[in-house]
């Protein structure tokens, strides 16, 4: 490791970044690419084909708390091999598909393999490798889903030109070739290999050597196990902010350009507006990930979320297409969308060590999928009972004015989880 001229995390960084994208932007972003070739081969209905796509989000919050667990105890360069290997294969065999019950078999395969890419693995790894610059490195490394989005071009000339089935082949060799190339450059944590977070020297952390490399001081950092953090309040207080910010994210992501179109915007502008919403966020992201690691990360965190519930209130006034209000709202959304990604990991980070990150990520975003599953059905069911979604921005605005007053209302310090605890933090590092 000590080869390279600056901090190996920064390798593990853009490896993740890079994976992060290419699954973004050929699963997810990329859905959308093949959705209609897929439907006019068949003759199936836009209803069947949407339950795809349901079911690889529904089975990565699933796995999730899982993946977390595995991440712990067995490493992210496994998962990622074992993940490229799974998602490749899913996305052959979707290209051989006859039938809608493979159809769904296939994304139910991809989804697995997506689980231990995506998600957990990322955001924890980052969180082993980095401690000062925690928030900001979360932020570059979620950004690749937001670059993800600018594969979806690509793909969709690729089905045009190929074939969705042979596109669908070649998209899988390549995710056997690019994700598990990359895999092996990420590791799980510094230590092991003679290094501390952010390239800290051992004596700056009160650290030891060992056999098996560098020991970190139990001073220097909070270490909970998943049933530890689950008991402290902090955590439900993060959880609800979580949980609210997704639960009306994911809605306006997956209604925006119904919504757009039903107050006189015309298809074409929704759909540009929908592809910058992604690449916007990743202002918000690289923005709030900097603050973050200067300021509060409570604060930083009500700040985007507070965006959010700001940007929903102000799609709630708009009954017909007002541009010049619009833009500045959709702006604000985007930001208030990317803010908060990158901090609530890094807020357990700071909060319950690494000990078991992988694990209480997990668990955090699979609880979180409450939310995302349940705001995008709610928001439409919304527009069918009223005929716009004016009511439903309201209630998505309101739930993230408490997901803000529950990450202010958040402790500032753990020094004692429960009755018992021996996992305490000295005064001097108290304060998160």
């Amino acid at each position: 490791m000590h080869r390279f001229k600056f901090y190996y995390g920064w390798w593990v960084l853009g490896a993740l970044f890079f994976i992060t994208a290419y699954i973004s932007g050929i699963v997810s972003f990329g859905f959308t690419s093949v959705f209609k070739p897929v439907a006019d081969e068949f003759n199936w209905s836009y209803a069947s084909v949407s339950i795809a796509a349901s079911i690889r989000g529904l089975e990565i919050g699933l796995l999730a708390p899982i993946v977390g667990i595995m991440l712990d105890r067995v490493g992210p360069r496994r998962l990622i091999i074992i993940g490229a290997l799974i998602t490749g294969s899913g996305l052959t065999i979707l290209s051989r598909i006859n039938s809608l019950a493979a159809f769904y078999g296939a994304f139910a395969l991809i989804a697995i393999g997506n689980s231990t890419c995506i998600g957990v693995v990322p955001v924890t790894v980052v969180g082993n490798w980095f401690h000062k610059n925690v928030s900001l490195a979360t932020g570059i490394v979620l950004s690749g889903t937001a670059a993800g989005g600018l594969l979806v071009p690509v793909v969709t000339i690729f089905i045009d030109t190929f074939g969705w089935r042979t596109a669908m082949v070649t998209f899988g060799v390549g995710t056997w070739l690019i994700l598990i190339s990359l895999g092996f450059f990420v590791r799980h944590s510094p230590e092991r290999y003679g290094l501390l977070p952010d390239g800290a020297k051992p004596k700056t952390m009160g650290a030891e050597t060992g056999p098996g490399g560098i020991k970190p001081s139990l001073a220097v950092e909070p270490e909970f196990s998943v049933g530890q953090a689950l008991r402290t309040r902090a955590f439900w207080h993060f959880q609800i902010t979580f949980t609210c910010h997704v639960f009306a994210i994911h809605a306006v992501v997956t209604h925006v350009m119904p919504y757009l179109n039903s107050i006189g915007i015309s298809r074409f502008v929704a759909g540009i507006a929908a592809g910058a919403i992604p690449v916007m966020s990743v202002m918000g992201r690289l923005g709030f990930g900097w603050f973050g690691d200067r300021l509060d990360k409570r604060r930083v965190t009500a700040t985007g979320v507070g965006l959010t519930a700001a940007s929903l209130f102000g799609f709630a006034l708009i009954e017909r297409s007002v541009g010049w209000f619009l833009l500045p709202l959709l702006v604000m959304f985007s930001i208030g969308y990317g803010g908060p990604v990158p901090m609530i990991p890094s807020l357990l980070r700071d909060f319950f060590g690494r000990k078991q990150l992988g694990s209480i990520v997990g668990v955090s975003q699979g609880l979180a999928m409450v939310g995302s599953i349940s705001g995008q059905p709610l928001a439409g069911f919304f527009f069918d009972t009223y005929g716009h979604y004016q009511a439903a921005w309201i209630l998505f605005g309101a739930a993230n004015l408490i997901g803000m007053l529950s990450v202010l209302s958040a402790p500032n310090m753990i020094e004692q989880p429960y009755k018992g605890s021996h996992n305490r933090l000295p005064k001097k590092h108290a304060n998160q």
